[in-house]
C-alpha cells in the first residue's frame, strides 16, 4: 500500500470539494488503486471551523510556504486561481521535490513552458486535467489516450457560463442582460462575469489545448484573437434558428502547414454540427485527429464536484504513475523548437453573418452590396426581416468566404452611411 501525503492550498468551492472526495472515497481508492491518500495540511486565508471539524485530523495554515517547504508532503494541490502566487506555489513545490496538481488554466497557459522545464529538471510530475473541461478528461485524451495522432483542428465550447447564457437567449427569446441575471441566480455566473462573457476564460483554455495538441506555446493576450458574447442579441439567435443555424462561443485552433490560427468568438454553426446540441452549462471539445478522425468529448465543464473529480483523477494518476517509477510531466518537451507561426486574424478567411439596421428606402441595399463588392466580398443571401417604409429595419446577409480585414473595412465604411442606424454586427461561420 503506497501512502501519499497531500498539501491543499485553496479551500474555496473546488478545494472544499477535493477535500470531501479525498475523505469520502478513501476506501474505494485503497481497494482499487492500492494507494492511501492523507490530507496532511490545508492552507487558506479564511478557514471555516465547521468545515475543518468535518475533515477530521488535518493541519491548517495561512502561509502556503508551510506546505511547499514541508518535507513530509508528497503532492501539492494549488486551487487558488489567478497568476500570482499560484505560479510561485507550483514552481516552489516542483523545485522542492514535490509533485504538483492544479486546476489553473491561466497559470498553465501563461507559464506552462517554465513550469514544464522545472518539472523536467526536478524529475517531478505536473498535472492539470481540470484546467479545461473540469472533470472531462480532454488533457488525458490528447496526451495519452490518442497520443499517436496529430491534430489538425480543435474546436471547443469551453465556458459553461457563456453557453448557458446563449442557450437561454435562444430557447426563451430573452435579452442578454436577462440571461446573465438568470445565470447569476442559478450560480452559473459570478457577480462580475466579465472574464467569462468577454471570452478571456475561453482564451486561456484554448492556450492550454493548443500547447498540448499542436506543440505551440501561445501568448494569450497577443496571439489569440478574442471576442465575447456581449454584442449577440436574441434577434441574432432567432434569425440563426430560422436558417438552421445556432450561435456558440467557440475556441478554435486550426493548423495549416507551419501556421496555426487561434481565435475565440461567437460562431454560427449548422444544427447538424457535432457541437450544436451542446447546451446549458455543458462543455465540449471536438478534436480533428489524424488518423483517428473526429473525437468529441462532452460533459459538465464547471461546478464543485465536476472540478473536484478532475483533481482527484490527477492525484490518482500521479500516485499510480510514480509507483511505477515514471515522472509524467504532462505537456510538450520544454526544449522543443517551435517551428509553427501564429496566423494573424486579418488574413483568416471565413463566411460571415452580417446584420445591419437600415432605413427601408430604395437604393440602400444596392449601395451596401456595392461597398461589399468593392472589398471583394460576395453575398450568398440577403433577407430583409421587416417592411417599414422610411423606418429602420433589420437586414441580414450571409457571405461566401471572405478575408477578415476586408469584412472589417467594408463594415466600417457601411457603418458611416446615413441610412445605417446602428453598429453593424458580424458573426463568423464555421462549416463541416
Amino acid at each position: 500500500m503506497k501512502k501519499i501525503t497531500i498539501g491543499l492550498i485553496g479551500l474555496g468551492t473546488v478545494g472544499a470539494g477535493v477535500a470531501k472526495l479525498i475523505r469520502s472515497r478513501s476506501s474505494f481508492i485503497k481497494s482499487k488503486f492500492g494507494v492511501e491518500f492523507e490530507l496532511k495540511t490545508v492552507c487558506d486565508l479564511k478557514l471555516d471551523p465547521q468545515f475543518l471539524k468535518a475533515l477530521g485530523k488535518v493541519n491548517t495554515t495561512r502561509d502556503y510556504k508551510d506546505i511547499i517547504n514541508d518535507p513530509q508532503i508528497d503532492v501539492v494541490v494549488e486551487l487558488i486561481g489567478g497568476l500570482h502566487p499560484a505560479f510561485e506555489i507550483l514552481k516552489g513545490a516542483l523545485e522542492n521535490g514535490k509533485h504538483a496538481v492544479t486546476a489553473n488554466k491561466a497559470v498553465i497557459s501563461n507559464f506552462g513552458r517554465e513550469l514544464f522545464q522545472v518539472a523536467h529538471e526536478n524529475k517531478r510530475s505536473l498535472y492539470f486535467e481540470t484546467a479545461v473541461l473540469a472533470g472531462v478528461p480532454v488533457i488525458k485524451t490528447i496526451t495519452e489516450g490518442i497520443a499517436g495522432n496529430q491534430y489538425k483542428g480543435v474546436y471547443g465550447i469551453v465556458n459553461g457560463t457563456c453557453n448557458y447564457i446563449l442557450t437561454q437567449m435562444s430557447r426563451n427569446r430573452i435579452s442578454f442582460d436577462e440571461a446573465v441575471k438568470l445565470a447569476q441566480q442559478k450560480g452559473y455566473a459570478e457577480s462580475d462575469p466579465t472574464l467569462d462573457i468577454n471570452g478571456m476564460d475561453s482564451a486561456h483554455k484554448l492556450g492550454v489545448l493548443v500547447m498540448l495538441a499542436m506543440g505551440k506555446f501561445v501568448n494569450v493576450k497577443q496571439d489569440i484573437h478574442t471576442e465575447g458574447i456581449t454584442h449577440i442579441s436574441a434577434e441574432d439567435l432567432a434569425y440563426a434558428d430560422e436558417m438552421g443555424l445556432t450561435i456558440k462561443l467557440l475556441a478554435i485552433a486550426k493548423k495549416h502547414g507551419k501556421d496555426i490560427e487561434v481565435r475565440v468568438h461567437p460562431t454560427l454553426i449548422s444544427k447538424t454540427h457535432p457541437l450544436a446540441s451542446v447546451n446549458d452549462v455543458y462543455n465540449a471539445v471536438l478534436l480533428e485527429a489524424d488518423p483517428l478522425g473526429d473525437v468529441l468529448l462532452v460533459g459538465q465543464g464547471a461546478g464543485q464536484m465536476a472540478a473536484a473529480s478532475g483533481v482527484l483523477s490527477d492525484l490518482i494518476n500521479c500516485a499510480v504513475d510514480n509507483r511505477q517509477g515514471d515522472q509524467t510531466w504532462i505537456g510538450n518537451n520544454p526544449d522543443e523548437f517551435e517551428k509553427t507561426n501564429i496566423k494573424p486574424i486579418d488574413t483568416i478567411e471565413t463566411e460571415f453573418y452580417i446584420r445591419l439596421t437600415v432605413i427601408d428606402r430604395p437604393g440602400v441595399l444596392s449601395k451596401i452590396t456595392g461597398i461589399l463588392g468593392a472589398h471583394g466580398i460576395s453575398i450568398a443571401s440577403v433577407t430583409q426581416k421587416e417592411v417599414r417604409k422610411n423606418s429602420a429595419v433589420p437586414l441580414v446577409m450571409l457571405t461566401h468566404e471572405a478575408k477578415e480585414i476586408s469584412v472589417r473595412e467594408a463594415l466600417e465604411e457601411i457603418g458611416k452611411m446615413k441610412e445605417v442606424k446602428a453598429k453593424p454586427v458580424a458573426i463568423r461561420m464555421e462549416r463541416r
